[in-house]
């Protein structure tokens, strides 16, 4: 089988390194985005390999179709820069990778600590030597209601982190999960709104929950409510975020993924102008925790994914098939 592997980071090249040497198949890097010009290179292949800095949208998998190539990969989880409804319907094979959830869901508990005990101003001061304790009173978790919204793999993780902590867990999805049934309560998710201090999301983008979190429900919430987003940025409409954290109506946010970052997230800026205004305005708030979406980036998590995204090509692996 021969495979072409797009938007190659520095942080695979070792371990597809070690792919290629223990493997008979063909298996080729190339260090830029799948797209239209770049197809043209591998008319030849059996499968491809990319990351979400490769859109892939009709044209490009009519291409793939053209040139017979019906096995497409994503490295990563999320899937929502791929069209595949369209790419079913014409007959490729999609795949996503697999990591263990710990990564994520020990993160988001981190991002929870952090607002509550106002981490990021206590920081900031003690690089200035202001060592005084005026607006650093914070909560503890114990004492608090956290609502989990979705729980799969990431979500579960996070309910048995926060089990120890002896918080009330309540908890959202269309399909409850028996493993979990013993640490929280499902509940609709007016209910969940309305009773949590903490909410965090762990649930796939799709058209139905885009902006879920927005101006109307997040009046639905509780007031000094702090909301974490380890999944997908556009869950949140940012506009009506930042307006909440204006009004003091939310009381902190541990923002990993934003839906305005192409061209930003994984890139380092410098002295270059960007005119993504939300993002730079919304960073500066002092009970805001915003991180460069690196929630899923640990050593066991990377090397899972790189190796998961191969594999299932070469063995049309019907586990990670989407």
């Amino acid at each position: 089988m021969k495979i072409a592997v797009f938007d190659c980071c520095d942080f695979e090249v070792n371990t597809l390194k070690d792919i290629q040497q223990k493997n008979n198949d063909e298996i080729v890097i190339f260090n830029e985005s799948f797209t239209l010009d770049s197809i043209e290179k591998v008319k030849n292949f059996d499968g491809i390999s990319i990351l979400g800095y490769s859109k892939v949208n009709s044209f490009l998998l009519d291409q793939m179709k053209e040139y017979k190539i019906y096995h497409l990969s994503t490295r990563t989880i999320g899937y929502d820069h791929i069209d595949v409804a369209y790419a079913k319907s014409i007959g490729i094979h999609v795949y996503h990778a697999y990591y263990e959830p710990n990564n994520v869901a020990d993160f988001t508990l981190m991002l929870m600590l952090i607002l509550l005990r106002k981490a990021k101003i206590s920081i900031c001061r003690s690089l200035v030597n202001d060592f005084s304790l005026d607006g650093l009173q914070g909560r503890e978790l114990r004492s608090l209601t956290v609502g989990v919204i979705g729980t799969g793999k990431i979500g579960k993780t996070v309910i048995h982190n926060l089990s120890g902590f002896g918080c009330r867990i309540l908890a959202y999805d269309p399909y409850e999960n028996e493993d979990v049934k013993q640490y929280v309560s499902y509940v609709n998710l007016d209910t969940l709104y309305a009773q949590s201090d903490i909410i965090t999301l762990h649930i796939p983008l799709n058209e139905k929950n885009y902006h879920m979190i927005n101006k109307e429900t997040i009046h639905k919430m509780k007031k000094g409510v702090i909301l974490i987003n380890t999944a997908r940025g556009q869950l949140i409409n940012t506009k009506d975020l930042i307006q909440a954290l204006e009004d003091e109506y939310i009381a902190g946010a541990g923002i990993d993924t934003l839906e305005e970052e192409n061209g930003v997230m994984h890139e380092h800026i410098g002295v270059k102008i960007i005119d993504n205004r939300d993002l730079l305005y919304l960073k500066q708030f002092p009970n805001v925790v915003y991180t460069q979406h690196y929630a899923f980036y640990t050593q066991e998590a990377c090397e899972s994914m790189i190796r998961c995204g191969i594999s299932s090509l070469q063995n049309k692996s019907k586990l990670c098939e989407i």
